[in-house]
């Protein structure tokens, strides 16, 4: 996706996600969770939402995600995605918004998680839910847009996948669910990431 207007921008996303076909996941015993994928404009340049969870949290404290977290009975997946991004960040989008879905993730944890794309637009007053989010970012898409780094670990025959981020990294499942965003919403390439592992510390 090359630069263009905010309006090029969004239509190039949404049109690569228009072609693409989703693999979802059918697994039993794992708990169904929704993602919001936001991309939001700074000086109208595209960015990712992100956010690094609150510390006291009992799971997966301290770790970088998207926001999101379990259907509630009868909720579709966008309508899950988007209370979630609203409740934790303060991003208030309605079904209009939505111009996707990627592949379902199934996690280490007991998670199926099925990432949406929203258009959040401007970035606004962003508000965190103190409870679970201990900060926002909105991270500029091109600095996900890099080759992941992939690792091996002694308790998997599978490479953890992971990107850098600020001053360190963020792994699988939200470094997975990022890369196969950017490969397919800034250059139209369809890249699978749901065999990718996490990293030990996440599989609880």
């Amino acid at each position: 996706m090359e630069a263009g207007s905010v309006a090029d921008d969004r239509s190039a996303i949404a049109a690569h996600l228009a072609g693409f076909r989703r693999v979802p996941i059918s697994r039993p015993g794992l708990r169904a969770a929704s993602v919001a994928v936001c991309v939001l404009l700074q000086a109208d340049v595209p960015g990712l939402l992100i956010t690094r969870r609150a510390a006291g949290l009992r799971n997966h404290s301290g770790q970088w995600a998207l926001p999101g977290g379990s259907r509630e009975t009868g909720e579709s997946v966008e309508d899950a995605a988007l209370r979630e991004l609203r409740e934790e960040t303060g991003v208030v989008l309605g079904a209009g918004e939505v111009l996707g879905i990627l592949d379902d993730y199934a996690t280490r944890s007991g998670f199926l998680i099925t990432p949406v794309v929203v258009w959040g637009g401007p970035v606004g007053t962003l508000t965190r839910q103190a409870s679970e989010v201990a900060r926002i970012h909105v991270i500029p898409l091109t600095d996900f847009d890099r080759p992941p780094s992939l690792l091996r670990i002694p308790e998997s025959p599978a490479p953890v996948l992971r990107l850098a981020l600020l001053d360190g990294w963020v792994y699988a499942p939200t470094a997975a669910i990022i890369h196969q965003f950017c490969q397919l919403a800034r250059h139209g390439l369809t890249t699978r990431v749901a065999h990718f592992d996490q990293p030990v510390f996440a599989w609880r």
